[in-house]
């Protein structure tokens, strides 16, 4: 097994039968000191067990199993007489009649462990989607043994949610959320789920870092704790010393699939606006704002006039969209949100993913330098999924062509139809082809590749190696030594601006 570091998700997966493997003292010297109450209550109890014992019975265990179609090898075909047929019947008789069988079997199910916590005393549990994706059965253990099935009433990938709800004759143990957003890093939180299959199991130590992407969709923005987190944690609750949970326990970072001290938990005040939707409606209704964005880099927003690299870069806007008749346009920056800073790009979808769908806010962007407030009406973000049918090619080079010398590292060409079918360019998309990147090129490190297309070059169309060469000379005229270009990439097009040098 690799040892690079992996980010790990999920229930410890096992199959039906197997074995228990699945998954401060303070020193007053000469000087009295008085602490903040803030810092005397994150000071390290002497023990945990009384902040354990207050909560446990809230905190559950999650079985999702799933039948399995049945996968059968058929044995090897041996020729009568030869030396090893006496050996392969022998074999294969030990099978069974069926012959060997790799996989489950007919009648057996995949089986999943992971831990959730219930949040209200009806019967609404938590946990991670991961945890019962395509189950076909899910069921939920309490701390006392008894055990329920469960109805998922919603679930979200992109935030890695669900919902349960079980049916029980008594009210219980419901534990509530806290405010993740006053969680401090040192903080002491407390960590309880089922571990490797092993219910019940409390972990403590502290917020080692806050607001973490990890990659894993759209909306990261995790808690960073180093309280041990393994397979079959998923879906459990990080509580304060308060006994409030300010995380959902989802992923680790480890080499072999056990604890190091990087665990990552989903922040409450992220997850309860989710949570909520998915019990009333049984799916997620976020704000869409309707544009696409980018990250900026020092040269860009130097070519941007920012003063400094802030903010999410505008690439495109939705001809359908809110932002449209707000007066947003391509090459906006946009540094604040409904009073909100926006730092990069990530920032911005999941402030407008928690924001009201309707509401009016401000949002301000800075255009040629200057700080402009459009005021835009949030609609619904459209979650169906989008199918994607096109088949990618392989790069290739395209033919040799007198664009060489224009742009530094980039041999550029027209965008003939047979170019644009080798490099499966999307229709509508128009201006001048890269060829060929030299790898050890400015344009190399900003992922510019072979197929890409040069859409406009500081602001001005371009359809031609002509336009292109001329639109070049001009600004190196003007004492430019780099400009903003528009490029398309791949074959759904995606546009996005890129710094390059000039010479």
């Amino acid at each position: 097994m690799s040892q690079a570091l992996r980010v790990r998700f999920g229930g410890q997966p096992q199959r039906a039968g197997a074995g228990v493997t699945r998954l401060l003292a303070v020193v007053v010297l000469a000087v009295s000191v008085v602490l903040p109450a803030a810092a005397q209550n994150s000071r390290a109890p002497d023990s945990f067990a009384d902040l354990a014992e207050r909560v446990m019975d809230a905190v559950v265990n999650i079985k999702a199993s799933q039948r399995v179609a049945q996968r059968n090898v058929p044995a090897p075909q041996v020729p009568p007489g030869s030396p090893f047929e006496d050996l392969f019947n022998d074999f294969f008789n030990r099978q069974g009649p069926r012959g060997p069988q790799q996989g489950p079997q007919p009648n057996q199910r995949s089986q999943s462990l992971g831990s959730g916590f219930v949040i209200d005393s009806s019967g609404i549990v938590v946990t991670n989607n991961h945890v019962i994706a395509e189950a076909t059965d899910v069921f939920v253990v309490f701390n006392d043994g008894s055990e329920l099935k469960a109805e998922v009433l919603g679930r979200d990938p992109k935030t890695d949610l669900a919902v349960l709800r079980v049916k029980s004759d008594k009210p219980l143990k419901a534990v509530k959320f806290g405010d993740s957003d006053k969680a401090r890093v040192g903080d002491w939180v407390m960590a309880i789920g089922n571990p490797f299959g092993f219910g019940g199991s409390v972990s403590a130590g502290i917020v080692s870092a806050k607001q973490r992407n990890i990659r894993s969709g759209p909306y990261d923005s995790f808690i960073q704790t180093d309280a041990a987190i393994n397979k079959g944690n998923s879906g459990g609750p990080l509580f304060n010393l308060s006994g409030d949970v300010i995380g959902i326990n989802t992923a680790i970072i480890s080499p072999s699939g056990g604890s190091i001290g990087i665990g990552f938990s989903v922040p409450s005040n992220l997850a309860m606006p989710v949570i909520q939707q998915l019990r009333e409606f049984g799916e997620t209704r976020r704000a869409w704002l309707g544009v696409a964005i980018q990250d900026l880099d020092d040269e860009t927003a130097e070519a941007l006039k920012l003063g400094a690299k802030r903010g999410a870069m505008v690439t495109g806007v939705d001809e359908k969209g809110p932002a449209k008749p707000a007066g947003i346009e391509r090459e906006d920056v946009i540094v604040r949100f409904d009073g909100q800073d926006i730092k990069n790009s990530r920032d911005l979808p999941r402030i407008v993913a928690l924001t009201p769908i309707g509401k009016e806010v401000d949002v301000v962007v800075v255009r040629q330098g200057r700080e402009v407030v459009r005021r835009v009406t949030l609609g619904r973000l459209d979650e169906s999924p989008q199918q994607a049918s096109f088949q990618q090619n392989e790069p290739r080079n395209a033919n040799p062509s007198s664009g060489a010398n224009i742009v530094p590292g980039l041999n550029l060409g027209a965008l003939s139809p047979e170019a644009r079918r080798r490099f499966n360019v999307k229709d509508g998309i128009e201006g001048v082809l890269v060829g060929q990147v030299d790898p050890n090129s400015t344009a190399a490190e900003r992922r510019i590749s072979a197929g890409d297309v040069i859409v406009e070059v500081q602001r001005e169309p371009v359809k031609s190696l002509a336009d292109i060469r001329k639109r070049i000379e001009t600004l190196k005229s003007q004492g430019q030594k780099r400009a903003l270009f528009y490029v398309a990439s791949g074959p759904e097009g995606t546009l996005r601006y890129v710094t390059l040098p000039l010479e």
